[in-house]
């Protein structure tokens, strides 16, 4: 009875013993083959390079004629005459307008009178000093003729005609440059002052746009530096252009005026909104798609390709970002397979397979 109780106990034991090994090697199994029952996940990629990176820098502002001038009025007077309407293209000296010439046209016609009155006056004065003009000794000729001239009112009367000439001049009102005219300010019988507005003249094909940029920025811009320009309202057209001018200061807001010469002006008008993509270019830096660059735990990571199908998860320090690709400080070498898809929820060390366009 006693040995059939332990050959019992015996044969439980290694019942037991039989079973621990049973789930031990289950528990095991599925650890060893984890790898190759999960499914690589597709993942598209590309190459950090080492080259020129384009940081841009981006404004906004409104397009402006190079050559853009208001006519003004020198003198009062009615308008009498307007030969131009808004819109229209006048060449440099076209006369734009008159105002009313009766008072001009007297005071020219009453200074040439004046003056042949004093020419006869010094004619006559000269006849008590034919010594001294007939001497040739300009020495003594030159005092003794000034002396006659301002005596006889003749100084004073060729004044009194430069100035009723110029006065009439004053009353025709010519182009100073050639362009568009463009806000028309006052109406044929106007009364108008000297310094009132007429109009302005804009030449349309040479425009440019005034935008401000960064302090922190602007020490990346250049005269001669390219850049794209997008109008407002243009459906994304792109035209080119290149900086012309950067003011010397910066504004209470640290933003400093730039301006951009429109290369092409066709279909742009003087008061358009745009939009300027400055491109500062920054050479000798690792550069990735922007695509590549994700946020875990608060910090910034690449995930690359190693052993072709086993992403690694990479701390990165960015610099850059232009908006298509960022600049990496630390963290990548030159030549490292990134992966830019399905990289949101990536892990470290899962299993990926890159695939092509």
């Amino acid at each position: 009875m006693r040995f059939y109780f332990s050959s019992l106990c015996c044969l439980y034991i290694l019942f037991i013993l039989s079973c621990s090994e049973d789930k031990a090697e289950s528990n095991e199994q599925p650890m060893d083959n984890f790898r190759s029952e999960v499914e690589a996940t597709p993942v598209r990629v590309a190459l950090s390079e080492k080259k020129t990176f384009d940081y841009l820098i981006n404004a906004s502002g409104k397009i402006e004629a190079l050559d853009q001038l208001k006519v003004i009025f020198e003198r009062s007077g009615y308008l009498t005459e307007l030969n131009v309407k808004e819109g229209d293209y006048v060449e440099k000296g076209k006369i734009l307008a008159k105002l009313d010439q009766t008072e001009s046209l007297f005071k020219l016609e009453k200074a040439k009178i004046n003056l042949k009155n004093a020419e006869a006056t010094y004619q006559s004065e000269i006849l008590s000093f034919d010594g001294i003009f007939t001497s040739g000794d300009s020495a003594r000729i030159i005092p003794v003729r000034d002396q006659l001239m301002a005596k006889s009112g003749l100084f004073t009367a060729q004044l009194e005609l430069k100035e009723a000439e110029l006065d009439l001049e004053k009353s025709i009102i010519k182009a100073p440059t050639s362009g568009r005219v463009a806000d028309l300010q006052v109406k044929t019988g106007s009364l108008v002052n000297a310094g009132d507005e007429l109009m302005e003249i804009i030449n349309p094909s040479q425009l440019e746009l005034k935008v401000k940029v960064l302090e922190s920025d602007i020490h990346m811009v250049s005269i001669g530096q390219g850049a794209e320009i997008i109008p407002v309202g243009s459906g994304g057209t792109q035209l080119s252009g290149k900086v012309r001018s950067i003011n010397p200061k910066v504004d209470e807001n640290g933003l400093v005026l730039v301006g951009i010469q429109v290369t092409e002006s066709k279909g742009l008008l003087p008061g358009m909104n745009a939009r300027a993509i400055i491109k500062a270019p920054q050479s000798n830096s690792i550069v990735v798609p922007k695509q590549a660059v994700v946020s875990r735990s608060g910090r910034p990571v690449v995930f690359t390709v190693v052993n072709g199908n086993e992403s690694k998860w990479n701390y990165v320090e960015p610099g850059k970002d232009n908006g298509r690709e960022v600049e990496i400080l630390e963290g990548l070498e030159a030549g490292e397979t990134v992966i830019v898809t399905n990289n949101l929820q990536l892990a470290h060390e899962a299993p990926v397979k890159p695939v092509k366009d």
